[in-house]
């Protein structure tokens, strides 16, 4: 069963020594680097969400969610959003349905609203990563036309 964590003094290095295989470390910022991220954004009245993902009591992943500044350049849509700015399942964890599995832990996460109610969930996303844009498409996602530093980015009504 996969479920969301807080990243915690106990669990941190864990989170941080995942990684996603060779060819997709394009795709993705270092988990270290996303929460390091995450407190700048905090510190700048942001209100990031970085998660580990865990299926039953092993670390397999990681999100980093938004609301508000993202840092980078924001669509239109970002002041009544939640972004999923960063998503990643580890490499020995990969093809097992876990990031599935994730995006719809995610997404009722992100319907709770923690940090206020919101219309859209944005995902920005390389345009060369078929896959993902493959899974957030089954989740309802849709491109919109725009983008993010050079993203195109998808949007799902919550």
């Amino acid at each position: 069963m996969i479920t969301l964590r807080k990243i915690t003094l106990d669990n941190r290095r864990a989170i941080f020594n995942l990684e996603v295989e060779d060819h997709q470390q394009s795709y993705v910022a270092s988990n270290l680097s996303s929460v390091a991220s995450c407190y700048v954004l905090l510190t700048n009245g942001s209100r990031p969400f970085p998660l580990a993902i865990y299926a039953d009591e092993e670390p397999v992943g990681f999100v980093m969610i938004i609301h508000g500044d993202t840092g980078y350049e924001l669509p239109s849509i970002v002041d009544d959003s939640y972004c999923i700015m960063r998503l990643m399942i580890d490499k020995k964890f990969q093809n097992r349905g876990y990031g599935r599995e994730a995006m719809t832990e995610i997404l009722k996460f992100i319907r709770t609203f923690p940090a206020g109610p919101a219309t859209y969930c944005w995902i920005p996303y390389e345009a060369d990563n078929v896959h993902a844009k493959r899974l957030y498409e089954s989740f309802g996602f849709q491109g919109n036309g725009e983008f993010t530093d050079g993203e195109p980015i998808t949007v799902l009504k919550l």
